[in-house]
């Protein structure tokens, strides 16, 4: 008893002077002079980039990119407690993330925390970018030990060094924000963030709760911007003092703040664009500078703050302020003209170009607006302009509903015939008349044939057997079944996807991103005399187009919803409504998506020439038609001879005799 009680006053005596250590070692920290160098004079001296991160490997430069310079010495600015990056992308913004830690790990050595959107991005960042910095750098090397050796006390999320340790989470992860204390915490591209980390509530909030007993503690976000209303970083930055960076203008001196409205640019005098004429026009005394001008404006800059400094600095930049562009304001206006009036391509170059949220022009579309704009073609007398057929299929309980979509140069639509299938789609018979329909040859008014090129049908419902039996009948002939899917997701995936009953694979639908893209592009208007416009919805004055169906097309709008107190967006149909030429749409322009036929100007043949008709199919193989009753696997793909070369080549005669 007396030997218990013995090691039982050992075990509290070691504890209480383990506790003691901790205690000393804290105020020791506390009273520990500030380190010598900011972090922008740190990365200058210590920092290398690696071959794996970088095209320019070797010593960090500050004057490569200045802007990334005042962040970092705000980042270790006494005053500022938090620092918030409104972005473009491409900017060099994850090297200040590499910076701020190894800062902090070398000169300021305390408990760090990185979070990353997901756990697999936390670990890809410690991987990929931590572990060949921590390698390449002289001054980090023997700080952190290799997880790979013998008692390191590191794994591939934690990482121990002398005087602190490094964690990194994901914010989909809540158990890794909720854990220790953490003085400093680094957040990388917030607005990728979950709203909830899983049911515990925002990210931030949660990781911000672990740096309270912190009265030293600093924090550094950054991220690009998505949407209007939905941005965590772009709600951060109005927190901040937002300040707005000014450049002085080499001709006049006049300072202004860059911005794509004075990106100025030729065009022919049939409106084609100039991109390599490119310049920046200065706000104040009209003149154009240089690239050189440009390069020249960004080294005379100044911050301005908009709000009162409490602690918490913002700032926010375009890539309009990059010194790295690689072709300058001519390949920013190249990658302009090309997503113009295609809002599924502006808002990326809205986000990480401009590095601004993308803001929705309206939730709803007034229907009645397009029976005004009602043009004479339908499947028979198709524009020549047209290069491609999808369709799109939506499967009921009593019927299949078909829409055919044409597309054109520059993403431009003229949906040009609708059909309905009346039947039960258990039955065989309707599947055989959508074949029918499928094979039917379309006929632009120059006498030009065309026909499906690829047609996706909705598995949902009580009929996803059928639809996945009929696509595997006629993948040859690229038929896809899909499924919808919410969220912010591509309207084509890169693949498919088996499901545990059936062999043949299903795509999942982006149908979210597929509905802002449609409204987007119903939102285009022809302007003055103009007849063409890159993503213009054209409308038949033909049967199956009438009110009804512009009602339905317009039947849903996007509504905000909140969890755990974040918003999101849905598409929301009203009680009462239908929508079958909506989802008809967007299976129609999922199928375009599906192909990897790109849609420039159409090559016209000479005269003389016979008019060939589109065909289905790859273009080096020759795909037999089949009926309703012949197998997939007796349907015979002939290829193109291909011709030898070489020695045997040049002798197969003499070989053959």
């Amino acid at each position: 008893m007396s030997m218990s009680n013995g090691m039982t006053t050992a075990a509290i005596r070691v504890r209480d002077h383990a506790g003691l250590r901790q205690i000393v070692s804290e105020a020791l920290a506390a009273l520990r002079p500030p380190p010598k160098l900011g972090l922008k004079e740190w990365a200058d001296e210590y920092r290398r980039l690696s071959r794996e991160t970088s095209a320019r490997p070797g010593k960090w430069r500050t004057e490569r990119q200045p802007i990334l310079g005042d962040i970092m010495e705000a980042i270790t600015d006494p005053a500022v407690k938090e620092a918030w990056v409104l972005k473009p992308s491409q900017f060099g913004w994850t090297e200040v993330v590499n910076n701020a830690a190894g800062y902090f790990v070398h000169q300021d050595p305390t408990s760090i925390l990185v979070v990353q959107p997901t756990v697999e991005m936390a670990e890809a960042w410690s991987k990929d970018r931590l572990a060949p910095m921590v390698r390449d750098t002289p001054a980090l090397r023997g700080l952190i030990a290799d997880p790979k050796s013998r008692n390191s006390g590191n794994s591939i999320l934690h990482k121990a060094f002398p005087g602190g340790q490094i964690d990194m989470v994901g914010a989909n992860a809540p158990a890794g924000l909720a854990s220790r204390p953490k003085r400093v915490v680094i957040y990388d591209e917030v607005d990728r963030y979950p709203v909830s980390a899983g049911t515990e509530g925002d990210p931030i909030k949660l990781a911000r709760k672990r740096q309270a007993t912190f009265w030293n503690r600093k924090t550094l976000g950054g991220s690009t911007p998505t949407r209007k209303g939905f941005s965590r970083i772009e709600r951060e930055y109005e927190r901040s003092d937002m300040r707005i960076c000014y450049v002085a203008c080499p001709l006049c001196d006049a300072y202004q703040s860059l911005r794509w409205e004075q990106v100025k640019w030729d065009k022919t005098e049939t409106g084609e664009h100039l991109p390599d004429t490119a310049h920046y026009q200065c706000e104040a005394c009209g003149e154009s500078w240089t690239e050189e001008d440009r390069l020249t404006a960004i080294d005379n800059r100044k911050w301005e703050a908009t709000k009162p400094f409490s602690g918490v600095a913002g700032f926010r930049f375009n890539a309009l302020y990059s010194k790295l562009l690689e072709d300058g304001l001519p390949g920013l206006v190249r990658e302009f003209v090309e997503c113009r009036g295609l809002p599924e391509l502006l808002q990326p170059f809205i986000n990480t170009v401009l590095g601004e949220s993308w803001a929705e022009q309206g939730e709803t579309i007034d229907p009645d607006a397009f029976m005004q704009r009602l043009e004479t073609f339908d499947h028979d007398s198709l524009p020549d302009d047209v290069q491609l057929i999808t369709m799109g299929v939506d499967t009921q309980g009593d019927r299949l509903e078909l829409q055919w979509l044409a597309w054109g140069e520059g993403e431009e639509s003229w949906p040009c015939r609708y059909e309905v299938i009346l039947g039960d789609p258990s039955q065989q018979d309707v599947w055989n008349k959508l074949t029918a329909f499928r094979r039917e040859l379309l006929v632009t008014d120059t006498g030009r044939t065309l026909r499906v090129k690829a047609c996706c049908i909705d598995m949902g419902g009580h009929h996803t057997a059928e639809v996945l039996g009929y696509a595997k009948r006629y993948r040859r002939q690229a038929v896809y079944a899909t499924k919808g899917i919410a969220g912010p997701r591509p309207v084509w995936p890169k693949r498919g996807t088996r499901s545990k009953t059936h062999s043949m694979p299903f795509f999942g639908i982006g149908v979210d991103t597929a509905k802002d893209s449609i409204y987007g592009r119903l939102k285009i208007q022809l302007q003055g005399e103009e007849q063409r416009r890159p993503g213009y919805v054209h409308f038949p004055a033909a049967d199956g187009f009438d009110a009804e169906y512009f009602a339905q097309l317009t039947a849903e709008q996007v509504v905000t919803r909140y969890k755990q107190g974040r918003p999101y967006r849905v598409w929301d149909l009203p009680k009462g409504k239908r929508n079958e030429a909506l989802d008809t749409f967007v299976l129609a322009l999922a199928a375009r998506l599906s192909t990897s036929v790109k849609l420039g100007p159409r090559r016209r043949p000479a005269a003389s020439a016979p008019v060939a008709s589109d065909d289905e199919g790859e273009p080096d193989a020759v795909v037999e038609e089949i009926s309703d009753d012949t197998p997939v696997s007796a349907v015979k793909r002939r290829k193109r001879p291909r011709r030898s070369s070489g020695w045997i080549g040049r002798n197969s005669e003499w070989l053959a005799r």
